[in-house]
C-alpha cells in the first residue's frame, strides 16, 4: 500500500490547531479596497476556522495533518 500524499496547494492555505480544528485566511483582502471600510478590512486580515460544511474535504486534502 502506498503512502498517502498531501494536497501541496492546501498544504499552504490551511493549517491544524491543536485542538483539531483548520485555521484558513479570510478572503476578499487582495483588491477594491476603497470601497471597503476599514473596520471590514482589519476583520478580513484576522484568520478564522474552517466551517464544518467544508471540514471533511479539508480532511481529506490534509491526511497527515
Amino acid at each position: 500500500m502506498p503512502k498517502i500524499k498531501t494536497r501541496r496547494a492546501a498544504a499552504k492555505r490551511f493549517t491544524k490547531t491543536a485542538s483539531g480544528k483548520f485555521k484558513r485566511r479570510r478572503k476578499n483582502l487582495r483588491h477594491i479596497l476603497t470601497k471597503k471600510d476599514a473596520k471590514r478590512k482589519r476583520r478580513l486580515g484576522q484568520s478564522t476556522v474552517v466551517d464544518g460544511a467544508n471540514l471533511k474535504a479539508v480532511r481529506r486534502q490534509l491526511p497527515n495533518g
